[in-house]
Formats: C-alpha cells, structure tokens, sequence
C-alpha cells in the first residue's frame, strides 16, 4: 500500500522482511505527494521508491538534517552523495517496499534523466532510470471517505477544508479564506537550504505558480518552502469567488508549464 509521506502510521516494533537483493521498480520512483505515474520528479522534491528487497524493517528519519542511511539503506542518484531518507517502510506480503527520500538539489537544471540505485545490506540494485524536471507539483492527500482528500489547511482556525464531519474539526472553507496548502515538487528556491534540511530563512519558490480550485484562479500569497517539514512546500492561497461549492472541489497547481493531478480535492461552500 502507497503511503503518503505526511499522513504515515506510526507503527510499533520491527517488521522483518526475507533476505534478497534490492530492485527497484522500473517507473518505481514517484512524486511523494501525487504518487503520479509516469511523470518526473524535481529538484529538492520529496519522491517515494517502490520495489522489492528494499527494506528490511521500519525505520524513520529522527534528525534534521535528514540522515543518508535507515536500517543499512542508502539510496543514490548519478555519482551524487547518498540521498537524505525520511522512511524506510517494509511492505506486507505481496506488495512493495517503499524508501520516502529527499531528490538531491543538484540533481541537474532543466530536465534529464538520472539512475538511481539502492543499498542494503543484501547487495546493491541494478541502476534504474528517473526521468526529473525543472518542476512537477504534488499535493499531499489524506485518502478518507472515499475520496483524496487534500491537505489543504483553514488559515484562521488550523483545521482541514474537508467535508463536515470528515473529521471531527473538518469543514468547507468559503471565498476570501486563506488554505495552507502542503505540496512537493514546487522546484528551485531563493535560499536553498542545504541537502535534507530546512531553510533557515524564508524560502520562495523562483517560479510563480498559479492555483486553480474548482479550475478558479486564487490569489497566491506565499509560494516557498515549509519551515517546518523537509522537501515540503507551502502555498498561501485565497480561495476566489465564483467556486461551485462542494465537497470534491479540485485543487491543482500550475507551475513551469505542468499541472498537478486533478485527483486532490477540498471542500467550498
């Protein structure tokens, strides 16, 4: 089961998994946040490696900067030093492992593609090609009730604009209303912090992206890194006038000629 990266069940105890050689899916190397298929991942963006012989028991980053090696696994890009690991997550019987990691800064301008590799204990995968790009947005999502759910929070009250009642505190925000949105992918940034940090100045992305809820334009106040979480990026957004209220109202993300998925959704009344 794909696990996004900021709604990860805290699990009690090892999981131990067989003694094999790493591989790592081919397309296995995704957006954190979108788990999109196909697309390529971008600088400083959090991405998630699926495949087998990957893990061997549960382990979670608990330093910042974000340590390079969980349970004697590493995982590199090209000839770049280790890249910074959030989680390592064995997967249960018949599914994939899963490695949540920081994609190195300096992987490259423009787009292109890089190998990736992991290590174990058991060996090292054969390199396996991620194509990246200047910007691919994705936004975390919480998979409740039925729908994908984005964590998108109300500025004034810090709860989630989710359906009523989705959670106990959840409900619609309205137009005129501030969302914090949590996303990845959102590209470069004026003050780069360094490989698995956090920036210690405010950090905006240099692209300007712009937000579509229910396909209306919002105002974008902020557009940078978060202070608090590793890889993540932080929008500030008004929600518009004109929004067909709802409680599957898309939310997307235009930044550098891409689009996020139209699956993540908030509610609006």
């Amino acid at each position: 089961m794909k696990t996004s990266l900021l709604f990860l069940a805290v699990l009690v105890g090892a999981v131990a998994g067989s003694a094999q050689t790493p591989v790592v899916l081919d397309g296995g190397v995704v957006n954190g946040a979108s788990f999109g298929k196909g697309q390529p991942v971008s600088p400083g963006s959090l991405v998630s490696i699926f495949g087998t012989g990957l893990v061997s028991k549960l382990a979670s980053a608990d330093t910042i900067p974000l340590s390079t090696s969980l349970s004697g696994v590493t995982v590199t890009f090209a000839d770049l030093p280790p890249a910074p690991l959030l989680n390592v997550i064995p997967g249960a019987p018949g599914s994939e492992d899963q490695i949540n990691a920081q994609l190195p800064w300096n992987i490259g301008s423009g787009t292109g593609v890089v190998n990736v590799m992991v290590t174990t204990p058991n060996g090292t995968s054969m390199p396996v090609a991620v194509k990246f790009a200047p910007s691919m947005p994705g936004i975390f999502i919480a998979d409740l009730g039925g729908q994908m759910n984005a964590v998108a929070v109300n500025f004034t009250d810090n709860t989630l604009a989710w359906k009523q009642g989705l959670t106990p505190t959840s409900h619609p925000a309205k137009a005129g209303d501030t969302l914090v949105i949590y996303a990845t992918g959102m590209g470069a940034v004026d003050h780069q912090p360094v490989e698995g940090g956090i920036p210690t100045v405010l950090a905006h992305t240099i692209a300007t992206p712009t937000v579509l809820i229910g396909g209306v334009p919002g105002k974008v106040e902020f557009s940078g890194l978060s202070p608090q979480f590793v890889g993540v990026n932080q929008l500030n957004v008004e929600v518009p006038t004109g929004v067909t209220p709802g409680n599957t109202v898309p939310l997307q993300i235009q930044v550098n000629g891409v689009t996020s998925t139209n699956t993540a959704v908030i509610a609006i009344q």
